[in-house]
């Protein structure tokens, strides 16, 4: 953390934004607005799939299982998953379901995801 003072302090970064480094990883206080927005960005980004200390294999896993969920829906032609597992895009049979079955697989898969 020194060090990265030292890096901001010799470009002339402002003293709240030095703070806010300082205190994103909770080791001194939060002594600005900046330090508490950094520190809740860091919390978000941390909390998403394959965000931090992930192995590629358990990265491609969680895809995999992400996809193998929506595939296993009657109807699905094909899912991907994509940006780390957020978002997933299913394609559908459009001779095998209705709008409204298409919005209920939707939703099912879902609560799917998030039981599993």
């Amino acid at each position: 953390m020194e060090i990265g003072r030292r890096i901001l302090q010799k470009f002339g970064v402002s003293e709240e934004i030095v703070k806010a480094m300082q205190a994103h990883h909770e080791e001194h206080p939060y002594e600005t607005v900046e330090s508490r927005i950094v520190q809740t960005a860091d919390a978000i980004s941390g909390v998403r799939p394959g965000a931090r200390k992930d192995s590629v294999e358990n990265y491609l896993k969680r895809l995999g299982d992400l996809e193998a969920i929506a595939n296993s829906f009657k109807g699905v032609e094909k899912a991907y998953a994509l940006q780390a597992g957020r978002e997933i895009r299913i394609f559908v049979k459009p001779e095998d379901l209705t709008d409204l079955e298409a919005r209920n697989i939707a939703r099912d898969i879902a609560l799917r995801i998030e039981k599993t």
